[in-house]
This record gives structure tokens, C-alpha cells and sequence, in this order.
């Protein structure tokens, strides 16, 4: 029920959208606007369907309902919620497990803001040492640093099940470096071999 509530409040805003154009006459063709539609959403509701159902159970209830509200969902709120998780102790679907989430996401969400309106008042003095050339590659590596010192952590747990997706994916980059910008995409596979080795490492301890 709150899927179909959100999905119609979604249609009437884009109805309300459409009907100020036609007021105004600022309608974009629909032509050129279903072609860039399509475009996008090649990428995106595919991503968008994967991440609610992979990041959901994680998350809970509350941590969903903010992470999705505040953005930066792989790169900030999943790697706080998951490392609070480990802290607490806490199993996914537990009513403990929503909490820590729930928790961790919006202290994550007021950090994030805190950061922001301190780099707002600094980035005036700090701009020659963010432009600073020798300084460059460490922020062009920010991002993977974070992920690969998460990822290993969880590697590290399952390798049985992480090794083949890991190696695959990785030999995919190397020798197709356009597979590197389409790295969201690449999560549908490597979750799906994921999710396989995991199955059947689970019916063979069951057999």
C-alpha cells in the first residue's frame, strides 16, 4: 500500500509538472523527452529496483525511509549502517537490527550536514590546498579506498562465496576498461553468482 501511495503521489506531481508547461507554454517534446527517458531509465530503474531490494532487509523500515530521503546511499549510509551493525552485534530482520540502523543513518545524515556547512565556510581559505596538485590522486581515490577497505572486511567473511564474483568482475575491468564507468550495472550480475554460490553452498551443508 505505501508503494502504490508513493507511485501516485509520483504520477500527480508529474501530472502538476506537465499541466504549469502547458500554461506556460514550456511542454518539452515529448519525442525528445521519451528518447532521454528511456536512456536513463535503462540504467537507473533496473539500479533503483536492485538497490531497494538489496539495501531493504538491510536497512529496515526507518533506515530505509532516510537513507532514500538523504542520498549518498552506497558511498556513506550503507558502510555506517553495516559497520553499526557489527558493533551492536545486531541480525538483519531483528527489531535491535532497525534500530542500530535507524540510528546510525541519521547520525550519518547530521555528520554529512555538519561536514557540509563547515566545508561552505571553509572553502574560501582552503582552496589552494584543495587545489593543490600533489594532492590531486588522493581525491581522485577517495572513493574506491573506502570500498575496498569495506569490501575486504566482508570478503574476508565468505570468501567462498566472494571469490568468483570478485575475480570475475575484476578480470572484466582489466581487459574491458568501458566496463569500469558501468559499475552499477555490473552489481546485478555479481550479486546474482553471489546469491547462486550461496544457495548452493547451503543445499550442499543441508544435504
Amino acid at each position: 500500500m505505501e508503494g502504490l501511495c508513493w507511485f501516485l503521489q509520483l504520477f500527480c506531481f508529474w501530472q502538476f509538472l506537465f499541466l504549469l508547461g502547458s500554461i506556460y507554454g514550456a511542454v518539452p517534446d515529448l519525442k525528445g523527452f521519451l528518447n532521454g527517458f528511456i536512456k536513463v531509465g535503462m540504467v537507473y530503474i533496473p539500479v533503483g529496483i536492485v538497490e531497494f531490494l538489496v539495501y531493504a532487509p538491510m536497512l529496515g523500515n526507518g533506515g530505509s525511509y532516510l537513507t532514500f530521503l538523504t542520498g549518498n546511499v552506497t558511498n556513506l549510509k550503507i558502510p555506517c549502517a553495516m559497520n553499526a551493525r557489527d558493533i551492536a552485534k545486531t541480525e538483519v530482520g531483528t527489531a535491535e537490527n532497525e534500530i542500530i540502523s535507524t540510528l546510525s543513518v541519521a547520525s550519518s545524515s547530521i555528520v554529512t550536514m555538519l561536514v557540509i556547512f563547515a566545508g561552505v565556510l571553509l572553502l574560501v581559505p582552503l582552496t589552494p590546498v584543495l587545489k593543490n596538485p600533489v594532492l590531486t590522486p588522493a581525491f581522485d581515490t577517495v572513493v574506491p579506498a573506502l570500498f575496498g577497505a569495506l569490501g575486504l572486511k566482508y570478503f574476508r567473511k565468505s570468501m567462498k562465496i566472494a571469490a568468483i564474483p570478485l575475480l570475475s568482475m575484476t578480470l572484466l575491468c582489466v581487459f574491458v576498461p568501458a566496463a569500469i564507468s558501468q559499475t552499477s550495472i555490473l552489481l546485478i550480475p555479481a550479486g546474482g553468482m553471489a546469491l547462486l554460490i550461496g544457495y548452493l553452498l547451503w543445499k550442499k551443508d543441508k544435504l
